[in-house]
């Protein structure tokens, strides 16, 4: 089992100290974010509670595991240009050329290195909320299409009705009088 979990890249990406305030006191307990991914296309993220640090990220990375997607790539970074939203949070991903890297913030960083993504360009537009931020960037990498599945999804609509014009007539232009 250490096998398959040493080849999953996970990264923190927040952790918060959640009080509830209950009769006796206040009780402490901790949420983490969480985004795991395999280094070749696929990557999740997940949230995890728990009473102590470790084991809400321990829940995290398990319930990310189980909620993998596969993100498009071409060569080392991404198909095309795509904006994602998610509440006030937006994100915007643009390819970039072999050997820029990630340049990216916190949130988005970690699941491009953690899907694979070797060089993109981003910027994070709106909020700073690590949650919106991830869930932004989720929906930006689910737009993603590639050149061949683009083509096949064209040739398969349906297409329009061509209504053929008459050919103009040939020949020698009628003699108008002046």
């Amino acid at each position: 089992m250490r096998e398959r979990e040493s080849q999953f890249i996970d990264h923190v990406v927040n952790i918060n100290r959640v009080t509830k305030v209950v009769k006796g006191g206040k009780n402490f307990s901790f949420s983490a974010l969480v985004v795991v991914g395999d280094g070749n296309g696929r990557v999740g993220f997940a949230t995890g509670k728990a009473r102590e640090v470790p084991q809400a990220i321990r829940k995290a990375t398990e319930a990310a595991r189980r909620v993998m997607i596969s993100v498009k790539r071409q060569g080392t970074t991404i198909p095309h240009e795509v904006v994602g939203h998610f509440g006030a949070g937006k994100v915007l991903l643009r390819p970039a050329s072999p050997g820029t890297g990630v340049i990216a913030g916190g949130a988005v960083r970690a699941i491009a290195e953690a899907a694979g993504i070797a060089d993109v360009l981003t910027k994070s537009l709106g909020t700073t909320n690590p949650h919106n931020l991830v869930r932004a960037t989720f929906e930006a990498l689910e737009q993603l299409t590639t050149k061949d599945e683009a083509a096949r999804l064209r040739r398969a609509a349906p297409e329009a009705e061509v209504v053929e014009e008459a050919e103009p007539a040939t020949g020698p232009l009628p003699e108008v009088e002046v």
